[in-house]
């Protein structure tokens, strides 16, 4: 029998996850199917009973799903209640949908690749929204100790820090905010292709430290190719949507996968070809 599994969002064909896991399916030889399924929010309650028919083994959730599909489903798991939202259904009975998110391990895997984590050195990250709340539940839960959140709108920020007791500065303070840093991430939009640029002083921040930016279109923002000039250590946000895929294909086609130089490739491609 040919596993089923797909992406749904509104819109979907910007989505890379096709590509993702599609070169997974033809590297392990399995015999399964992974689709791009354009769903309106109209649509949502009824392609998720589709699915469940279907005999669907799970499929990804983007926007703007991954909130309201949370009470369609028949369990969360701790980290999608934790974050808030669901990037991953799995299949796990008969006509039974759990929903998850691996976007903190995902990011996690990310920068371990580059470095281990520096869990006694403060972290600080720019953002609130929903990505900004799925590495807050993972860099708590990798155990570092203090962290530092600044947003352009200080509500979100401080929303978010009584959930994960992280501490709350200002925006126009997110320069100082960097001072005796391990790790600065980047989770707004600011400096993504089409954007306004990030405009942060990082002469506070130490030269050991590590700068992440979970954009990859440009895949080197303003913000790394400035890090990486004064000599941090960078890590592109490529590798955080390489990575959160992995536990979705593991669930579904039964083999974990690995992120390779050439599932990199594959993907970069994709980006450079505007796909």
């Amino acid at each position: 029998m040919t596993l089923r599994a797909g992406v749904i969002g509104w819109p979907v064909g910007h989505s890379l996850s096709p590509r993702i896991h599609r070169f997974w399916l033809a590297e392990l030889g399995i015999e399964g199917r992974y689709e791009a399924v354009v769903v309106s929010p109209d649509w949502l309650e009824d392609t998720v009973d589709r699915f469940r028919v279907g005999g669907w083994c799970g499929f990804n959730v983007t926007v703007p799903h991954k909130e309201a599909i949370i009470p369609l489903l028949d369990a969360i798991d701790r980290t999608a209640r934790e974050i808030g939202a669901v990037n991953t259904v799995v299949a796990v009975g008969e006509g039974r949908f759990e929903g998850r998110n691996s976007d903190a391990p995902g990011f996690l895997a990310s920068i371990r690749a580059a470095r281990a984590i520096r869990t006694d050195r403060p972290a600080a990250l720019l953002g609130a929204g929903g990505a900004a709340r799925a590495i807050l539940a993972g860099l708590a839960g990798a155990g570092v100790r203090e962290i530092r959140i600044a947003n352009r709108d200080r509500a979100r920020a401080e929303t978010l820090a009584a959930t994960f007791a992280a501490s709350v500065y200002d925006w126009e303070d997110r320069g100082r905010m960097l001072d005796g840093c391990g790790l600065l991430v980047n989770s707004t939009s600011l400096g993504m292709t089409g954007q306004p640029p990030l405009e942060i002083d990082l002469s506070h921040l130490p030269i050991g430290a590590l700068v992440t930016d979970i954009v990859y279109r440009p895949l080197e923002t303003e913000l790394l190719a400035r890090a990486a000039a004064r000599g941090n250590l960078v890590v592109d946000g490529l590798g955080m949507l390489l990575h959160q895929a992995v536990e979705g294909f593991g669930a579904w086609f039964g083999v974990t996968p690995q992120v390779t130089p050439a599932l990199r490739d594959h993907v970069l491609a994709a980006i450079r070809h505007g796909a």
